[in-house]
């Protein structure tokens, strides 16, 4: 069963899935696509494409143009970016450039991810980190602008090689 508090919006057009619950002050676009049993925690706008099982902890925004893939983790106040080069003057009118979240991929709680890129599959995002570049499947990324330092695997244990990552998963490839 869906849960929509009653201060939040969903305007329609807007897609939510089956036990997928709302908190208070959100705000779900028309066009946006939300999948089943996912968790917005307060003011959380979304705008884009969110998959099944994600967490999105307070005060984040999706914007058209992000999608989320499966059981996606967005800490609280992460922060994505939708134009390059912002202008009040010379706003882009939905010129937005792709950003992508791989299944099972974490952002730490006030981190940024610069539009344009993608994160890898399990890849774990440190708090306050900035992804200014892509991300490779199972990459633990820390810093300003982030950088890679260690290997992470499905369930966010730390490893030495992306070899242990995917040994803890048989069967498991990187994209």
């Amino acid at each position: 069963m869906t849960k929509i508090h009653p201060t939040s919006f969903v305007d329609p057009g807007a897609v939510v899935g089956d036990g997928t619950s709302i908190w208070h002050f959100c705000h779900v676009q028309d066009g946006a696509v939300i999948g089943r049993g996912c968790s917005l925690g307060q003011n959380v706008n979304v705008a884009g494409t969110v998959g099944n099982g994600c967490r999105i902890q307070n005060n984040v925004s999706i914007y058209k143009g992000v999608t989320l893939q499966d059981n996606v983790f967005c800490g609280p106040s992460c922060v994505f970016t939708n134009v390059l080069v912002p202008r009040a003057a010379y706003p882009v009118h939905g010129e937005y450039l792709e950003t992508l979240i791989k299944e099972g991929a974490s952002l730490g709680a006030n981190c940024t991810i610069v539009c344009g890129h993608t994160v890898g599959r399990c890849a774990m995002i440190a708090a306050g980190a900035v992804v200014t570049a892509d991300v490779p499947d199972f990459a633990l990324m820390a810093g300003v602008p982030a950088r890679q330092i260690g290997w992470v695997d499905r369930q966010g244990r730390r490893r030495d090689t992306l070899e242990e990552c995917l040994a803890a998963e048989p069967g498991c490839t990187p994209s």
